[in-house]
């Protein structure tokens, strides 16, 4: 019998992280500014701390893990990889399905890879409070969990829409020791000036940043900052783990190539985590299809322009080029709730743009039908973010089937979705529909960010 699980040992865990920045043929571009000039590592300070902004800004291919973050770390990395057999022999295709279990995590995703590093760089400078915002509840869950474990206290502002449908996820915080509040909260001025606008509004994570980067800046304290779980730079670094560990699991199958690699993006951290390290392979030449998927409801990379803005709608982040619909946007109260945000990881958009991705936007529904193909199937029960890629997997293990060739598939299953069986009980009772943004709507919020600063465009031409 071949293997369903492929493990390592904790002492083959990447000691490194690897950092896409330093091979991209084209470099990022900087973020601005309010004056439209380039923002300095000084500017950031009062919003993160200086060992965590040396990180966001570095172009180094490869920083260290530290031990004791490896130690924590160590409670359930390396995460397994399974060969999706039976879901294989459902389909009949001649593909080879692998997927990377982020699930076995405390907090049940990929989060915690970032959660802990980022609450130990923030002990480490002193810190003594983090707060930050959370959409279906996962990022807001895992750092909870690595404040507990570290020491520090928590806040977070949970997207209203989520709080509301996933009340456990609030239950999963409180035990680990942090506040939970709802987003609009009546507690910041950006909380209560959209209320005032828009009292019944299901919240945004870019509304839930400005609430908890508010937070942290007016601390009179000093001792209190903000951690972000997806988007920036460093924190995508630290999810690399995931991608690093897959290599050496495939080595150990026998594989000597992957085909198709998927994520689901919602900021880009999971699909980042899983992918970059197989990015660094196309650039240098690797024959791989590289699939970002994302909600036709928010789809910020297949529809979104390249351009510059805000990551929160109260315009207190700086402007990063990066696919977006626009910081002032609200969207729909789709199920999954971390693929809601209006922005894409400025890595992940150069990416895009220098051609070495091919992002793709699924209905919600399709969705909904491959998570329970998937548990008919595999068993586990999928986080609604997570079945974007279990969807997109399923269409290129059909297109094998159609081609009649053997591809080797890797996919990143980032979350379980115990806590988000509200979602699979709308499904099964037809109160679910499918939402593609209309045009009107996206044109609109576009609209409001057109003074914006235009970004150059820069690509190599080789993808």
């Amino acid at each position: 019998m071949s293997d369903t699980k492929i493990i390592l040992e904790e002492k083959d865990m990447p000691r490194q992280w690897y950092n896409l920045a330093a091979d991209l043929p084209s470099p990022l571009l900087p973020p601005l500014g309010p004056d439209g000039k380039p923002v300095t590592p000084d500017m950031l300070a009062p919003v993160f701390p200086m060992n965590l902004i040396e990180q966001e800004v570095s172009t180094q291919r490869w920083i260290d893990i530290p031990e004791e973050i490896l130690e924590i770390l160590a409670l359930w990395r390396p995460s397994p990889l399974y060969r999706a057999k039976r879901l294989e022999k459902a389909l009949g295709t001649p593909a080879r399905i692998y997927y990377k279990n982020e699930g076995v995590s405390p907090a049940g995703s990929h989060k915690p890879n970032t959660a802990v590093p980022q609450a130990w760089y923030n002990k480490q400078f002193g810190i003594q409070r983090l707060t930050t915002e959370t959409g279906a509840g996962q990022w807001g869950s895992a750092l909870a969990f690595a404040c507990s474990l570290i020491g520090l206290k928590c806040k977070v502002f949970m997207v209203r829409i989520s709080f509301d449908q996933k009340p456990f996820r609030k239950l999963m915080m409180n035990t680990w020791g942090a506040q939970c509040v709802s987003s609009p909260s009546s507690e910041t001025q950006a909380g209560r000036a959209i209320q005032a606008k828009m009292p019944d509004t299901p919240g945004s994570l870019g509304i839930a940043i400005s609430e908890a980067i508010e937070a942290a800046v007016t601390d009179a304290t000093g001792k209190t900052r903000y951690s972000l779980g997806s988007v920036l730079n460093h924190v995508l670094l630290h999810q690399t783990i995931i991608g690093l560990e897959a290599k050496k699991q495939l080595a150990k199958a026998g594989e000597k190539k992957v085909d198709v690699i998927i994520g689901c993006a919602g900021g880009g951290s999971n699909f980042a985590g899983l992918a970059f390290p197989f990015v660094c392979d196309k650039i240098h030449g690797q024959d791989i299809s590289i699939i970002p998927v994302e909600p036709e409801g928010c789809p910020k990379m297949t529809r979104g322009p390249f351009c510059y803005d805000h990551g929160d709608v109260a315009q207190m982040t700086p402007l990063l080029a990066m696919h977006s619909l626009g910081h002032e946007f609200v969207p729909p109260p789709i199920h999954a709730g971390g693929l809601r945000y209006h922005g894409m990881a400025p890595l992940v958009s150069q990416a895009i743009v220098e051609g070495l991705l091919t992002p793709r936007a699924y209905p919600q529904l399709k969705c909904y039908d491959a998570a329970v193909l998937w548990a008919r199937t595999e068993g586990f029960i999928s986080a609604p973010e997570t079945a974007h890629a279990i969807a997109c997997t399923i269409d290129e293990a059909n297109k094998a089937k159609e081609e009649g060739k053997e591809k080797v598939i890797l996919f990143n299953w980032s979350g379980h979705g115990l806590m988000d069986l509200g979602g699979y009980d709308a499904f099964f009772r037809g109160k679910l529909t499918n939402f593609a943004l209309p045009q009107a709507d996206l044109e609109a919020s576009l609209e409001r960010i057109k003074h914006l600063p235009k970004p150059e465009i820069h690509r190599s031409g080789k993808w």
